[in-house]
């Protein structure tokens, strides 16, 4: 009687386990097919005829997902050819995304000029200088990292990825011999 009742709570867990993962699979699923969706969408309507910025920035995003940087790289210059004037600031974060392209594929002057360019525009945007600052030492420009990563703490004192990163540098940084 004792081992049926601890066998039947063992089937109970498992139960209660298989159903939470079911659940969870079920849900990456259906926010899978969402954004197969929204690619499929977007790659047929941008093959067939001329988009929007964001139409082009939200399927460029799409790709950088996807780990698709060549393709993406392609829709997010399509995407900064479509700003205007009025949507000026949403350029940052096609700049940035476009760097973020380049950097991914081992072309860090290509993701620097346009993390720069995100800059032009949003000179607050820290995930830009971050971003700038990582690509500055993938090129083992130590001082313009750091210099990088101390702008973007002193626009946002608790940001972590540069806390991290200005502090592994200025350790880098230090003159042997002190």
């Amino acid at each position: 009687m004792e081992n049926s009742k601890l066998l039947l709570t063992y089937l109970a867990i498992l139960l209660a386990l298989l159903s939470v993962a079911a659940f969870f699979v079920v849900r990456q699923v259906l926010k899978t097919r969402r954004i197969e969706g929204t690619l499929s969408r977007l790659q047929n309507k941008l093959t067939k005829e001329k988009g929007t910025a964001q139409e082009y920035y939200e399927l460029g995003s799409l790709l950088l997902d996807k780990k698709l940087y060549t393709q993406a790289a392609l829709y997010l210059q399509q995407a900064l050819k479509q700003v205007d004037g009025e949507e000026i600031e949403n350029a940052a974060l096609v700049y940035n995304a476009l760097g973020y392209a380049y950097f991914a594929q081992d072309q860090y002057d290509l993701a620097i000029r346009n993390y720069k360019e995100a800059l032009k525009v949003a000179p607050n945007y820290v995930t830009a200088l971050n971003n700038l600052g990582h690509s500055y030492e993938r090129k083992q420009l130590m001082t313009q990292a750091l210099e990088t990563y101390e702008s973007a703490l002193a626009l946002e004192p608790n940001n972590g990825t540069a806390k991290r990163r200005a502090e592994s540098l200025r350790k880098r940084l230090v003159p042997s011999g002190q």
